[in-house]
């Protein structure tokens, strides 16, 4: 526990797969999708919009490793192998990710969204079994910080590797062949710089136990019975799960909300998607600290009200200007809401626990779940009402669900402090 070339090896696969969430995720993709596919998509005789199957092809990629994480994570516990599941999907999200460059209007929608899908399903499948790893190798006094210094890395990584792209794609505009091989940089970026979170991180002792594919569900169900005797981490999870929606939501779909509806050039998205992740490293150190002065649920809710003004402020947001100020307070709140969330959970989990795997999957599960509900919910309310600023006032619901349950997990914890100090 707590040693520094296993910390520095875990935190660097933050820096690895971080790359994916910007290029992919956030900027370069979105905005050659934009341009490769037209405004109005087909799909099984239907019309749709592109921005919103870009939402339900995120929402598909969810659901998928939402049914698979407790299968894995289930095997991982009984075999002692976390490792093996993390390197393959890392390898499944980087490889896919350098497949995307043969994505072109001739190979069509599908062959781009198939990719993007296997990609999203590599990164959020590795990410059960990296998160895993944190109570394994901190204490939970260190994990606060090394939570938010996996994120930190993250973040200034994939900057990195962004701005060599940024420099390549301004310079040869119009051509897109720039942005194509910055999904390639993305695959071997994250496959190489993985290597060394491989190296270093413990291999798990298997627990000897017999396993079935099915045990991964009894597993989630035995999770939930001892959630009954668990009132604070049940009350935070459910918290997390509506909150989550619209942080990972706001994640995904910001900069087709750029393009549909402000009609942004690429490069005020790229420059917008810059302003976040690096405003996001300054975000995700300064909470862990004022979590240490305030505690992390007070923290969390401080996040919380942010976020709900960020959703108020995008249904109001009409120029470019704005949208950076707003991109602004995003990168101030998200670094320190997903890391404060990580580590809050992982410090709840009871010193004794051995099945940390089964306990991260149950909150990825949460996570994945409220993900696939979150872009569903974003892009069927912008085709049932003609846009996706409505989609904006959704969101700004789920966060306030999460803010009513997070204050009534702090008003029981300090009952419960009035009545030990009595």
């Amino acid at each position: 526990m707590n040693d520094t070339k296993q910390i520095r090896a875990w935190a660097f696969y933050d820096w690895a797969n971080s790359a994916y969430s910007l290029v992919i995720t956030s900027t370069i993709f979105p905005i050659y999708y934009s341009v490769m596919v037209a405004e109005e998509v087909s799909v099984f005789g239907q019309l749709f919009k592109r921005g919103d199957i870009a939402a339900y092809s995120i929402s598909l990629s969810f659901l998928v490793i939402a049914f698979l994480s407790p299968i894995l994570s289930g095997i991982a516990d009984s075999r002692g192998n976390k490792k093996s599941f993390l390197k393959f999907f890392c390898y499944l999200g980087s490889l896919s990710c350098i497949a995307l460059f043969f994505f072109t209007k001739e190979t069509g929608v599908y062959y781009g969204l198939t990719f993007s899908v296997l990609a999203s399903i590599g990164f959020c499948g590795s990410l059960v079994f990296y998160n895993a790893y944190l109570p394994e190798i901190a204490t939970k006094d260190k994990q606060d910080m090394i939570s938010a210094r996996g994120f930190a890395m993250g973040y200034i990584g994939s900057v990195l590797l962004m701005i060599v792209s940024l420099a390549f794609v301004m310079m040869y505009q119009p051509d897109l062949t720039p942005m194509r091989w910055s999904f390639v940089a993305v695959g071997l970026w994250w496959m190489g710089f993985a290597q060394i979170t491989f190296r270093s991180l413990p291999n798990v002792k298997s627990n000897g136990a017999h396993y079935k594919l099915t045990d991964g569900f009894v597993e989630l169900r035995k999770v939930i019975a001892q959630l009954a005797h668990m009132p604070k981490l049940k009350l935070f999870l459910l918290s997390f799960f509506f909150y989550n929606m619209g942080v990972q939501t706001v994640m995904y779909m910001a900069t087709y909300f750029g393009t549909d509806v402000l009609k942004m050039e690429s490069t005020e998205l790229i420059i917008t998607i810059l302003i976040i992740q690096l405003v996001a490293i300054l975000g995700a150190w300064s909470f862990a600290k004022i979590s240490k002065g305030i505690g992390n649920i007070k923290a969390l809710l401080i996040l919380i009200l942010i976020w709900i003004g960020i959703c108020a402020g995008a249904y109001l947001v009409r120029s470019t200007y704005q949208f950076y100020g707003l991109a602004f307070v995003v990168g101030l709140v998200m670094g320190g809401i997903q890391s404060l969330s990580r580590s809050t959970y992982s410090k709840m989990l009871p010193d004794t626990m051995k099945d940390t795997a089964s306990f991260f999957s149950f909150y990825d599960v949460c996570e994945k779940v409220g993900i696939v509900i979150g872009t569903l919910t974003f892009g069927l309310v912008s085709q049932w009402m003609g846009g996706m600023r409505q989609s904006t006032l959704a969101l700004m619901v789920y966060f306030v669900l999460g803010l009513l349950i997070l204050l009534t997990l702090l008003k029981k914890e300090e009952s419960n402090s009035r009545l030990r100090s009595n």
